[in-house]
């Protein structure tokens, strides 16, 4: 009989974008375990050069189809960083409610679409549906909502191009904002209904040690602003990014790793609320508990909490933007281009999300590098499966450990390309 066994899992669904797990074990160890990204790279930055900076807020958009809102973000902020611009207080408080229909939108898809099935057993969301249906209804409210919230300064909620430099192109008008208002109101049930839902679900626990990065701004939960920092002590201006955190290639993939000086760690919706847990309203702190939800959490398997808390949080922010909407006497500050260096660091729904531009007197990019979370995240995804595994036992059957191993990686959202298709697993034991 064979010592060697080779399991090769076909690619699964509700994780966006294509991958694969290679995973070797040797005499009940991890001998080596490889998360490959190998969909070709896809060159935006290098599309980027040449173009006039009036162009780079649609093109960024396009990098992704769940969080354009974030790469338009993290553009603008590095354009008016380098061109010297303050678009004013209307501005910054119209940008952090585009932000907002990108977080509950992209939350609710991820948590009902993608991550939930796998604490019920169901194989698609259509699965969960049938045992479920009123839970996928309120999660398919929220979204809807998101994406309201985001056409109401984007003009659509895919791609939106209502942004710009300096601002956004035109204001809705006070209709558009009570409409909001109103449909923002009727949504905090759904939320708080949410997250009871969710704290009674078994969720396993695989707590361990690793470091949490985020943005944290004094005053405000962070979307737009504020200086990176870690639970570990870092506290660096977006412009030193490069003092710290180094990209590397690694042979197997196409995705670059990031490490934070040689340490892999966590961005994104659990790495926020352990950070800036203080900044939460004190609704959610009381919900929270009430329901014996504590936070920090070293429990990766809490992320899909930690996104149900982030929608509450945005709702509640949206009723507090809409309330005091009123118009400005213009939506935009005109950009005067200039030759420098640009940086912009926001928190995309899946993480933080850091842009570098250079550009020339004219306006035109020199350069650009964009750093996303999932390719920040990529190491901790790998440190996180060799524990986990551990942790879960490597003498389960193949299809145990491909089971587990999908449900780690989904805790994460990697958001790798637009498609819907990730993860084949082959484990070699030896």
């Amino acid at each position: 009989m064979s010592h060697s066994i080779t399991l090769n899992v076909p690619i699964l669904a509700r994780v966006e974008g294509e991958g694969a797990l290679e995973l070797t074990i040797r005499n009940q160890a991890i001998e080596s375990l490889r998360l490959r990204i190998y969909e070709p790279p896809r060159l935006f930055e290098k599309f980027l050069e040449n173009r006039p900076y009036t162009d780079v807020m649609d093109m960024v958009a396009r990098i992704c189809g769940i969080c354009p809102v974030a790469y338009q973000m993290s553009a603008a902020h590095a354009i008016e960083n380098c061109f010297d611009i303050n678009p004013g207080p209307w501005v910054r408080e119209m940008r952090r409610l585009f932000y907002c229909g990108e977080w509950i939108e992209s939350h609710s898809l991820h948590i009902h679409l993608l991550a939930a099935p796998d604490l019920f057993g169901c194989k698609s969301a259509a699965e969960l549906a049938r045992q479920c249906p009123q839970e996928v209804r309120r999660g398919l409210r929220l979204q809807a909502f998101g994406n309201e919230l985001i056409k109401l300064f984007g003009a659509r909620s895919v791609h939106p191009v209502g942004a710009c430099v300096g601002g956004f192109y035109r204001a809705p008008g006070p209709d558009q904002a009570s409409k909001l208002l109103k449909l923002a109101k009727e949504r905090i049930r759904d939320c708080e209904d949410l997250i009871v839902w969710l704290a009674a679900l078994p969720l396993p626990d695989n707590s361990h040690e690793f470091v949490c990065v985020s943005l944290y701004h004094p005053a405000e939960y962070p979307m737009n602003e504020g200086n990176i920092v870690s639970d570990h002590g870092l506290n660096i201006a977006g412009n030193q990014f490069d003092s710290c955190f180094k990209e590397y290639q690694v042979s197997y993939s196409n995705a670059l790793h990031c490490k934070l000086q040689g340490r892999d760690y966590l961005v994104g919706p659990l790495a926020r609320v352990n950070n800036c847990y203080g900044h939460l309203p004190a609704e959610i702190h009381l919900l929270l508990k009430r329901l014996g939800i504590r936070f920090p959490s070293k429990n990766m398997h809490q992320s899909i909490l930690a996104r149900a808390v982030e929608i509450y949080y945005c709702v509640l922010e949206a009723i507090r933007i809409l309330s005091d909407y009123t118009l400005p006497e213009s939506a935009f500050s005109t950009p005067v281009p200039r030759a420098g260096h640009g940086f912009g660091c926001t928190e995309a729904p899946r993480g933080m999300l850091w842009h570098h531009y250079e550009f020339d007197a004219a306006g035109t990019v020199r350069s650009a590098r964009i750093i996303p979370p999932t390719s920040q995240n990529q190491a901790r995804i790998e440190e996180d499966l060799r524990y986990s595994l551990l942790k879960l036992g490597l003498d389960k059957s193949p299809d145990e450990l491909r089971a587990y191993s999908e449900r780690i990686i989904r805790n994460y959202d990697p958001c790798i390309s637009c498609s819907t298709h990730f993860l084949s697993l082959k484990v070699n034991r030896l």
